[in-house]
């Protein structure tokens, strides 16, 4: 089961009731993050959501809107006494961009390890999450980011003992571990069956439409995706400062055929984006326009 909650889905400024940009995934006692606007802080405490366990920090560029959130976290976090090291993922300059902030935030009591994106396309592995960095087009660096959870075959118990495999032995093979043994070498694929339909979540903000993003989100579970603008109008505007409408998002949500999507990072002359929906379904009926705190359990199918 894959926990998805959008933390702030505001752009360039705060809002009463609309925090800045961040995501919130959990898995397996892991928490992720990727970017950490303003009110990141207060959006998990209203979410019941706890600090503790987020091991990992994707950032898709450095506006202020998507990091200003950093600094106050790990000084929460350090206060905590946190232990364990916290890794951080984002484009290239990373970790100079954080020693700076961290002139507010100097002495942690974890370690911080770094990961910073140089390619077109990479693609990292973390605490059971596989996540792909597509860049794309904003008027700095930015990356979008996949979060995928994988899904083993299922054991095939015939296999197992057609081929003699003690019971003993099953559990590491389950884990894709060849054993080594007196009775013989066993490899996983002696008992496993084809990899199944895992977990695909899509967040792509602060860019222009690309090809990339339509490749990253293809059939996505949840697509994320940001609507700078719903009025008409705004292209122009888009354009300029390299951002989409809501129209130009839902033909990717549509193309790339993802089974529900939500619209963020709008902006703050944006006050109610459900009023244009009714366009927007024209486009793609499965688009619906996300807000601070709403959140889904994907779970593998059946």
């Amino acid at each position: 089961m894959l926990d998805i909650c959008l933390l702030g889905t505001g752009g360039m400024m705060p809002l009463p009731k609309r925090w800045l940009t961040a995501l919130m995934a959990r898995f397996n006692g892991s928490s992720l993050l990727i970017d950490c606007g303003e009110g990141t802080q207060i959006a998990i405490k209203e979410k019941g959501w706890t600090f503790k366990p987020i091991d990992t920090i994707c950032f898709t560029h450095y506006h202020a809107d998507h990091i200003s959130g950093l600094p106050g976290l790990l000084l929460t976090m350090g206060n905590a006494d946190r232990k364990e090291s916290l890794t951080l993922i984002g484009p290239k300059g990373l970790q100079k961009v954080v020693e700076s902030v961290r002139v507010i935030a100097p002495e942690l009591p974890f370690e911080i390890k770094y990961i910073e994106l140089t390619e077109q396309m990479q693609t990292i592995e973390r605490k059971g999450y596989i996540i792909e960095a597509y860049k794309v087009k904003h008027n700095v660096i930015c990356y979008g980011y996949n979060l995928i959870i994988k899904r083993t075959g299922k054991f095939l118990v015939d296999r197992a003992n057609e081929h003699g495999i003690p019971q003993k032995y099953w559990n590491q093979l389950q884990k894709g571990n060849t054993v080594t043994a007196e009775e013989g070498t066993f490899t996983p694929d002696m008992v496993m069956g084809p990899e199944r339909k895992g977990i695909k979540v899509s967040y792509f903000t602060d860019t222009r439409p690309v090809p990339a993003i339509e490749t990253a989100a293809q059939n996505a579970d949840l697509f994320i995706c940001e609507g700078m603008y719903g009025e008409k109008g705004k292209e122009a505007k888009a354009k300029e400062y390299k951002h989409m409408t809501f129209y130009e998002a839902a033909r990717i949500g549509a193309r790339a055929d993802v089974k529900e999507m939500w619209l963020t990072h709008y902006s703050p002359s944006l006050i109610r984006p459900e009023d244009y929906m009714k366009d927007v379904h024209k486009i793609f009926d499965r688009c619906i326009p996300g807000k601070d705190g709403k959140s889904v359990e994907i779970g593998f199918e059946d």
